[in-house]
């Protein structure tokens, strides 16, 4: 009876891991494949996103801070001017340290997020800023600094450590695998800037970036193991002419040749950005502009928004709402601090804490653009300018 019992017993396990498991890894989707997806998409229109609350990805996610009445405030601002994506930035730690209760915490923000109309993408990894993440409390934002608490993920110790690859491998599957066919995801972004250096000392940055490049491929195959129906990318953020191959870069191979759309960041004048995007249309496959806005940079809404629409490239511009992240502040708060005054003008983010614009023009250029139809620029929209 009792080895009857555990037969029956293997026997469901084995059926249960059958069925949860897809019958292979997908293939990258061919250029058909992905033109067809985003041909079902309307234009897609968002920000870079963490709540006010959150000086970085894990204020955000950890359960002693997850603010869910903030989140549905703010995307609720953001489903009023015609946003319908955000990207939002995952921890690895969060999961090591309590992997049902993070995505929990995951689904129930994916809940809010589909109650205001917005399919987000989520990143996996971040290869930007403090490459030493701790749990538990995070430090105060810096007085009159950029971004001063954002840190990397997985962080340089588990990069460096291949006998942590395991858990690294675990975390991308069970999240991607959970969500693979939750149509409230938009994509998948699985590692910004990987071979940005920023935050790293410069001892070591041509270590990490070995790492990185070591790494990456393995990434594109544990997500694809688990059969996602949301399409996978990683954004090329450097260089000047990436629909040149020669000129490409080891980790820019990788993204360009492995991800299902294509994706790019640019905080330059609007000539670079056009340039930039039709360097990524080359290769046939849609795009993201996952990253621009930098008003100080000469990135902005009036001059990025018209060419982005008429290419019909989406785009996700860096920080929504003033907060903890300090984003309205420039980089060049990480040397010089705006502690005594505030900058001319703010460098990203859109609206003020309590849900105010910034620049009432920008939030109706954005709602105007959201509600035309695609590739259609409506003129009117723009600043200073009439039919």
């Amino acid at each position: 009876m009792v080895r009857t019992f555990k037969m029956m017993a293997a026997a469901i396990c084995a059926l249960a891991l059958l069925l949860a498991a897809p019958a292979e890894a997908r293939a990258q989707w061919t250029k058909a494949q992905a033109q067809s997806w985003y041909a079902k998409q309307p234009w897609l229109v968002g920000s870079d996103y963490v709540p006010r609350t959150a000086i970085n990805q894990l204020e955000m996610w950890q359960p002693a801070t997850f603010d869910p009445a903030t989140i549905d405030q703010e995307l609720g601002w953001a489903e009023g001017m015609g946003m319908n994506t955000m990207r939002v930035f995952l921890h690895n730690i969060p999961w090591e340290q309590d992997a049902p209760g993070f995505k929990a915490r995951i689904d129930r923000f994916l809940a809010i997020a589909a109650r205001h109309h917005i399919r987000p993408v989520l990143v996996l990894f971040d290869s930007c800023w403090d490459p030493d993440p701790k749990p538990g409390p995070q430090h105060p934002p810096i007085p009159g600094v950029h971004n001063s608490g954002w840190v990397q993920s997985p962080g340089f110790a588990r990069l460096a450590d291949a006998s942590r690859y395991p858990q690294l491998r675990a975390y991308v599957k069970d999240i991607v695998g959970s969500f693979a066919r939750d149509p409230r995801i938009l994509a998948w972004d699985l590692w910004n800037e990987p071979d940005n250096g920023g935050g790293d000392p410069s001892a070591r940055v041509a270590q990490k970036e070995r790492l990185v490049t070591e790494l990456l491929p393995r990434l594109y195959d544990w997500a694809q193991s688990v059969d996602p129906t949301q399409p996978l990318t990683s954004g090329v953020w450097n260089g000047e002419h990436w629909d040149q191959p020669t000129t490409l870069n080891a980790v820019q191979k990788v993204q360009l040749t492995r991800s299902d759309v294509n994706s790019f960041h640019d905080y330059s004048w609007p000539e670079t950005f056009a340039l930039r995007a039709r360097q990524m249309l080359s290769f046939g496959r849609p795009v993201l502009c996952t990253e621009y806005m930098a008003r100080g940079n000469g990135s902005t809404f009036d001059g990025d928004l018209p060419i982005a629409k008429r290419l019909n490239i989406a785009v996700i511009n860096w920080g929504f709402v003033d907060g903890k992240t300090q984003t309205r502040l420039p980089w060049d708060s990480w040397r010089r601090p705006y502690t005594l005054e505030q900058p001319t003008i703010w460098f990203h983010d859109v609206l003020h804490a309590d849900g105010t614009p910034y620049r009432q023009a920008e939030v109706k250029m954005i709602k105007a653009f959201a509600a035309a139809p695609k590739g259609v620029v409506p003129f009117s929209a723009q600043p200073g300018l009439t039919p």
